[in-house]
């Protein structure tokens, strides 16, 4: 991120010390629970609170994210948990772990246009260990005109089919627009969210690197804008006539 999209989040922590509370996520929790504990990385893991849950359970856990003050408040949480995590400053459009080193890499809620994002998972897919597993949540496109809170930008949205083709040497075991409850002041409402699980194939070589250069840190272009924009008011009027079928 640039400088200026640095210290926006910097300020975000630190005004709001736990940004998005001190509990982990629900998709962590379902789709983790299950696993045996090894090593995990956590991309862009922001406060802590994915990464402290996860050392609870006895997992050996690296977390990254490029907001000082974020990590800070992940420092201050697994202190009082009493676990301990390695925790890592860094932008992962430059950061690069090593190759096939964790039974878990978890991308949660990163916020990138396609370009940026598919270089990250793509080095996120060549982190994962033979037997190990890659899950990736993120705001969904279609959250833009049909879910509550989220970024508005859609750049920054995507959809199952965009995770599941950025994920090189991985098969994907689940694609999935997911509900998330947000308690508000006029009742529950619902995020959608996207859901990505991959493990890794146990054999073959390790995903040597994208084969395109690193995309440049642009905007994008208002056509693009448009573009996502009517797929996500199309792909709306698909999920809601799912729920009409599904509450009958």
């Amino acid at each position: 991120m640039s400088r200026v999209e640095r210290d926006d989040w910097n300020r975000k922590h630190g005004e709001a010390g736990q940004l998005f509370g001190v509990e982990p996520s629900r998709f962590l929790v379902a789709e983790v629970s299950s696993l045996e504990p090894g090593r995990a990385l956590d991309l862009a893991c922001g406060a802590g609170r994915n990464a402290v849950w996860l050392a609870e359970r006895g997992w050996t856990v690296v977390g990254v994210d490029f907001a000082d003050a974020a990590l800070a408040n992940g420092r201050a949480l697994a202190a009082e948990r009493g676990v301990a995590i390695e925790w890592v400053q860094a932008d992962l459009r430059d950061w690069r772990s090593e190759p096939r080193g964790f039974d878990l890499v978890a991308v949660l809620y990163l916020q990138l246009p396609a370009a940026e994002r598919q270089w990250v998972l793509g080095r996120a897919s060549e982190a994962v260990a033979p037997g190990g597993t890659l899950l990736v949540v993120g705001h969904d496109l279609q959250n833009l005109n049909g879910g509550h809170g989220g970024p508005k930008d859609p750049r920054v949205l995507l959809t199952p089919d965009d995770v599941s083709a950025e994920l090189p040497g991985l098969e994907i075991e689940k694609a999935e627009r997911v509900l998330r409850p947000v308690e508000t002041d006029g009742g529950e409402v619902h995020a959608i969210d996207a859901l990505v699980r991959a493990p890794s194939r146990l054999t073959g070589a390790p995903w040597a690197g994208p084969t395109v250069q690193a995309p440049e840190r642009s905007g994008g272009t208002s056509s693009a804008r448009r573009s996502r924009a009517t797929l996500a008011s199309s792909s709306l009027r698909a999920l809601s006539s799912a729920r009409r079928r599904s509450s009958r």
